[in-house]
């Protein structure tokens, strides 16, 4: 991969001076990092090792942590549990808000996001003047470490928060837009690119059947096969599209798409993932937008059509949202806010003029999508959101491939501070966009901080470090009301597509893998090149993956040595001194010892996470009710599908007869008849079931079915995540039952019932 490598002056220096400097290509912005923690890291070691000035302004320092402005002092009360009414009160308002306004509106959320930001400037303010354990240079090294840390997470949560007041929809947009489409009078040109390496022919056979079924007649549709299969060309002439490909990869993706821009000629270009299928409505839902000259890019939702493998290995498949359903149903409308829209990849549409203006896809990131959205906007253009499932595709199927994937993602997006199309420098941004950007390349390093976040209990426990300087009144009065209102607003603010513990379980199991390519991407950005993720796979067993679990069960034993060891000398100490110790840190005691009884928790879970459990099909079933008739030799009967694939259905029954083996499945609703055989029946519970493997189909019929089960306009529904007591509840239920054989069993049966389809 041809990349654009920019070395700061100072790297080009270093790298004459010391040869082996240029074996690691010094960049500004790594420079910059490592400026950065040399900085605060020469200054702890000199405090560390006694130097007089620094040890002087770390003692005033403390003076005045030791004696706060009186406005931050915790006010006199009878009892401690008068502290809370703050709590009780702000929590019950916010309540009461939120059942008045079940979806935020504009006024529901300016009330809660004020309340947010004001209780985070008090936090700050308390934790700034009076929290810091200065008493001594090792407990001021870890308390001021972990202090920068929360306050810089702090930081870009308040940004988020306010950006939280600026957010809308372009729903009535888009109905406004569509007119002109559905009537016929504005029907750009418009070409279907579905870029594939080695998929399956199964996925892309349904992702070109779906293209061909949108309401759109304007339309070419172009398969970009970058592996020069024969198969694929077959494929193409056999479903009535067009064919491209070219002699090499170079550029991987980005290079596959610019290939095939020269070569064809639609006023408008969309994308879609070879796993992506739209939904009918998918052009007349976005085109209309374009009739607007400054915009160049419209990104829609994405949507899944299985459940990613963390929630399919916990079982929790009915419980858990996508991991990526934060980012469309919450992030990205904040983007859409200040022109930041993130371009994902597939299921967009982007105007063929202002692409070629920019140069056509970026091809120096593993992100091509993204930094593509950048050049639009640095020009000019507008790059802006449709918050509506339109498309659905598969999420990665082992958490081996999730993980390659997020570090792929990773790694791309960090590549930006090394290429023209860094958002940070590149000319004709405004200053809010560049901040919007900015947030988005700090979301890739939360993992290391999360890596921080686990292990510092356990440097606390056994060096005896205590963090915070704090009593109970004032845990009670600034630190409670301050994490219980952002806990209990959280999942109401982004529209519940995610609860604030279940997404600490995502973030807590991909920490390790993902701070290590964050780091190895500021010092070797360029050295890995682009991987699809597999899909269309199947599996008959379970397998767990140690690579990934190993440091996770590292931090978990050390994590149980350090609370044991905190339990029996910390308490043991303070039962057997408690006059001696100093109030304002039995606070700081208490909340290091919850600290790591949370990530015992997390941790227990994430562990579970590692253990892939079988998917034996590898087509995925969607629960779809539909009348049908099943008719065989001896007889016909009337049922309700509560499974279908495009491999098979699972019925119900109204009654029980004895079926043949060969049957016709009819869904009259649908005007659809299809052959199978029954590969499995029972008849207890309310109503008989069966299950039945379709035959060979014919494409008529293969076409209508992948219609039937993808194409339907609405049908991606967007699910409400759980609160976090009942997060909680849910958590601690997995926890305490690792091995539950009934759903194992459960899961073995489906691996033997259901046929494998190939």
């Amino acid at each position: 991969m041809q990349t654009f490598k920019p070395v700061s002056k100072f790297g080009r220096i270093l790298s004459i001076l010391l040869p082996r400097a240029s074996l690691f290509q010094l960049q500004t912005a790594t420079l910059v990092m490592l400026g950065i923690l040399g900085f605060f890291g020469a200054i702890a070691t000199s405090w560390l090792l006694g130097e007089s000035t620094i040890s002087a302004f770390f003692a005033q320092l403390h003076f005045w942590q030791e004696n706060p402005p009186i406005w931050i002092q915790v006010p006199q009360v009878s009892h401690p549990y008068y502290l809370l009414v703050p709590t009780a009160v702000l929590f019950l308002l916010a309540q009461g808000i939120m059942k008045l306004s079940p979806q935020p509106q504009t006024w529901a959320r300016t009330v809660v996001v004020t309340i947010l930001l004001a209780l985070t400037v008090r936090y700050v303010l308390w934790r700034s003047l009076t929290t810091l354990n200065l008493a001594n240079p090792l407990d001021g090294v870890f308390s001021l470490g972990l202090f920068l840390i929360e306050i810089l997470i702090i930081l870009f949560s308040s940004i988020q928060l306010y950006l939280n007041l600026k957010v809308k929809h372009r729903y009535q947009e888009a109905d406004r837009m569509s007119i002109a489409v559905i009537q016929g009078e504005y029907t750009p040109s418009v070409d279907i690119f579905i870029p594939t390496y080695n998929e399956p022919e199964f996925i892309l056979r349904r992702t070109i059947l779906g293209c061909q079924g949108l309401e759109y007649a304007n339309k070419k549709i172009y398969l970009l096969d970058d592996k020069r299969r024969d198969r694929m060309r077959s494929l193409a002439y056999e479903l009535g599209c067009e064919y491209i490909t070219r002699p090499d990869n170079r550029h991987a993706k980005a290079g596959n798409l610019n290939h095939a821009l020269p070569l064809t000629s639609g006023e408008l270009v969309v994308v879609f993932d070879s796993d992506f299928i739209p939904t009918k409505n998918f052009l007349t839902r976005t085109v209309g937008f374009f009739q607007n000259p400054q915009i160049a890019l419209v990104q829609t939702h994405k949507s899944f059509y299985n459940r990613d493998p963390i929630a399919r290995n916990l079982g929790l498949e009915k419980v858990l949202t996508e991991e990526e359903e934060i980012t469309y149903r919450y992030q990205q409308l904040l983007r859409d806010a200040i022109a930041t829209v993130v371009c994902c990849g597939t299921s967009f549409v982007v105007r063929r003029s202002a692409l070629e203006e920019v140069g056509g896809f970026v091809t120096d990131s593993l992100c091509e999508d993204y930094f593509t959205g950048i050049n639009l906007s640095s020009k000019g253009y507008r790059v802006i959101y449709l918050g509506e499932s339109l498309s659905a595709g598969l999420s990665a199927e082992n958490i081996a491939d999730f993980m390659a994937q997020r570090m792929r993602w990773t790694r791309g997006t960090l590549q930006g501070f090394f290429i023209k199309a860094n958002p940070l420098t590149i000319p004709g941004l405004q200053w809010v966009q560049r901040l919007g950007h900015f947030d988005s390349f700090f979301f890739y390093f939360t993992p290391i901080f999360r890596v921080i976040f686990l292990l510092m209990p356990i440097v606390y426990s056994l060096l005896r470090v205590v963090p915070y300087q704090l009593n109970i009144e004032e845990l009670l009065y600034f630190f409670v009301p301050f994490y219980v209102l952002q806990l209990s607003t959280f999942s109401w603010l982004n529209s519940r597509s995610r609860s604030a513990l279940l997404s600490d379980i995502y973030t807590v199991a991909q920490c390790f893998p993902l701070a290590l390519t964050a780091i190895q991407t500021m010092f070797s950005p360029f050295s890995k090149g682009f991987r699809v993720t597999p899909k269309g796979t199947s599996s008959d067993r379970f397998t767990y993956n140690w690579t990934l679990a190993l440091p996770l069960i590292v931090v978990l034993l050390l994590t149980i040595v350090s609370f044991g060891y905190y339990l029996f000398s910390t308490l043991g100490n303070m039962a057997g001194s408690a006059a001696s110790i100093d109030g304002k840190l039995i606070g700081g005691i208490i909340v290091t010892g919850m600290w790591s009884v949370y990530n015992l928790l997390i941790i227990g879970i994430a562990l579970l996470i590692m253990l892939d459990v079988p998917k034996p099909d590898i087509y995925d079933w969607l629960p779809l009710r539909r009348g049908v008739k099943l008719t065989s030799a001896n007889g016909t009967v009337w049922g309700m599908t509560t499974e279908l694939s495009e491999g098979g259905a699972e019925i119900e029954l109204r009654r029980w007869i004895h079926l043949d083996r060969f049957v016709t499945l009819e869904i009259p609703e649908e005007g659809l008849t299809l052959p199978g055989k029954i590969t499995h029946s029972e008849r207890s519970g309310k109503f008989p079931r069966v299950r039945v493997m379709f035959e060979p189909l014919s494409l008529s019929q293969h076409r209508r079915l992948v219609e039937i089960l993808f194409c339907r306009p609405g049908q991606w529904t967007q699910r409400e995540t759980p609160g976090e007591l009942r997060s909680l509840w849910i958590l601690l239920t997995v926890l305490l039952k690792p091995l539950n054989f009934i759903g194992k069993k459960k899961i073995l049966a489906v691996t033997k019932n259901r046929a494998k389809i190939s």
